[in-house]
């Protein structure tokens, strides 16, 4: 798509609105406050989110001005544009700002971020941009709509996976130490299904393989190599049946063997059997709650045969429940009644939970912490509305249990990742400073300029605001301060390039300080 139509329709005539002579505008992206924030590991709202995102951007930006504006002919691209604004406003549209910036033939305009892979703390920009050539102020907000739409979901997706990732982190040093290198698979995104899009998906994929390596969000992954120099392995996943499969194989076997579906038990048992036998090794995750999960867990898991078969195995069968509470099914309701399921009066198998009733069968060991662990050829997966809190509670109960937190893998999806949004952060863009000619006439740039040009330092401050709004003042530099980073604005423009954890990462089409995958993750975990 033509990148001009990529906007709000209020920016189509802002050019004409900034005083004559404005040479520039300097506007910054920031995180401005949790208060819609989901709680993390220590019980309050989130309060840092994680850098990420801007080499993306402005890498995409490039490519799609290049091939959707400068490189196309320049009668097509400006026809087509006055052709839908005109269209939109219902009037004529001038666009020969447009087609200057088509004859200049790059984007003039200078983005500086903070080190991607950092935890950035409320209040303070990840972003800033300005133009970098006098006739295109106008340019530096025209891009507001389009990198907040872009840059916020990364952003939050990767500090939600953080705390996860804390979490686990957590609970694994509690319970299973000899074993944290489970961590880095222990969330699984399940995401991809429930978000809002292709790119909503690689954008929050992204984020999510900053903290993990266990993902089924495969378009993340070519994103990765492609805009972060991604090598060898990124991220993977293994074998695992859905519905559709338990369903179609039961169905087979009962018209096979002449059984009703009263009888779905007998037969979806010859299909646990048929797919052990066709994955023989590694990790092979089954759905289980098609029907009764209880009964795959008290009956099918514990008939002879099919236990041989698990634990001749060169691998894991990983047991998938998929719906109820997650916290009960995984660790047990020690209290209330599970309807519709198998019932014993002595010990109800919803009353253990799965990990419980797994080690009852399979057991494993207790390791030098004093925790069960689970065999190594069996396992359970939980991806059905997981939050944070959920997984602080699942944690908590198999601790409680006795049972290392290692047990269990959770399957991250839509239900943490697409419950949110840009006020999840209170992620906003906003002009802080600006320049103004004093002579009509001036044509030199602003860097060199201060006798000719004026400096506003300008911001907002709503008094109907509670504060959230109310933005920086001037030109802007990051510290890293012993508590962390801290912003400073109303600095110089030396102090602004010189000094500063915000680092040039884009200058008229050409990239800096560019950095990969690997960097940032290193970044994240120091």
């Amino acid at each position: 798509m033509n990148p001009f139509f990529l906007t709000d329709g209020y920016k189509l005539n802002h050019h004409r609105m900034y005083p004559n002579g404005t040479t520039l505008v300097y506007s910054n992206f920031t995180p401005r406050s949790n208060k819609h924030a989901p709680k993390g590991a220590d019980g309050k709202p989130i309060d840092h989110v994680v850098s990420f995102g801007q080499q993306y951007f402005v890498r995409w930006i490039k490519e799609l001005f290049d091939n959707e504006f400068f490189n196309k002919p320049k009668d097509e691209v400006i026809s087509e544009i006055k052709t839908e604004f005109e269209f939109y406003l219902g009037t004529e549209y001038d666009t020969s700002h447009i087609e200057e910036l088509h004859d200049l033939g790059y984007l003039p305009l200078r983005f500086k971020a903070i080190k991607e892979g950092t935890r950035v703390p409320m209040g303070v920009p990840v972003l800033t941009v300005q133009n970098t050539h006098q006739n295109f102020a106008w340019l530096t907000n025209y891009f507001e709509t389009l990198l907040s739409n872009i840059l916020w979901k990364p952003m939050t997706s990767a500090a939600l996976a953080l705390e996860y990732r804390r979490i686990l982190e957590k609970y694994a040093e509690e319970t299973d130490k000899e074993n944290l290198a489970i961590v880095d698979f222990q969330a699984h995104d399940f995401s991809m299904r429930g978000l809002s899009g292709v790119e909503s998906t690689i954008l929050s994929g992204m984020g999510h393989m900053l903290s993990f390596s266990g993902s089924d969000n495969i378009p993340a992954l070519p994103a990765l190599r492609k805009y972060y120099d991604a090598k060898g392995f990124i991220g993977g996943g293994v074998p695992a049946t859905e519905h559709s499969v338990m369903c179609v194989g039961t169905g087979f076997y009962i018209k096979r063997d002449g059984l009703n579906w009263e009888k779905y038990g007998e037969a979806e048992k010859e299909v646990f059997k048929e797919l052990i036998r066709e994955f023989p090794n590694g990790i092979l995750s089954v759905v289980s709650d098609t029907w009764d999960l209880w009964k795959v867990l008290t009956d099918y898991l514990r008939d002879p045969y099919i236990k041989k078969m698990v634990m001749a195995r060169d691998g894991k069968l990983v047991i998938r429940p998929d719906s109820g509470d997650p916290v009960d099914i995984v660790c047990g309701t020690g209290i209330r009644p599970w309807p519709n399921s198998v019932e014993d009066s002595k010990n109800p198998p919803h009353v253990k939970g799965v990990v419980e009733l797994l080690w009852e069968e399979y057991g494993g060991i207790i390791n030098e912490q004093g925790y069960k662990v689970l065999d190594s050829h069996i396992g359970c997966i939980y991806g059905d509305s997981i939050t944070l809190q959920r997984a602080i509670d699942i944690c908590e109960r198999l601790k409680a249990k006795g049972f290392a937190s290692t047990n269990v893998v959770l399957g991250v999806g839509s239900f943490t990742y697409q419950f949110n949004t840009r006020d999840t952060f209170g992620f906003a863009m906003k002009a802080t400073y600006a320049e103004v000619l004093n002579e009509k006439n001036f044509k030199g740039t602003y860097e060199n300029a201060s006798i000719d040009v004026e400096g506003i330092e300008i911001f907002k401050d709503p008094i109907t605001d509670d504060g959230t709004k109310k933005s920086a003042r001037g030109l802007l530099k990051v510290l890293n301060t012993e508590d962390g980073l801290k912003l400073i604005d109303r600095v110089t423009w030396k102090e602004e390039s010189y000094d500063s954890e915000l680092q040039l990462i884009f200058e008229d089409g050409k990239f800096y300080n560019e950095t990969s995958l690997t960097e940032i993750r290193e970044r994240l975990k120091s």
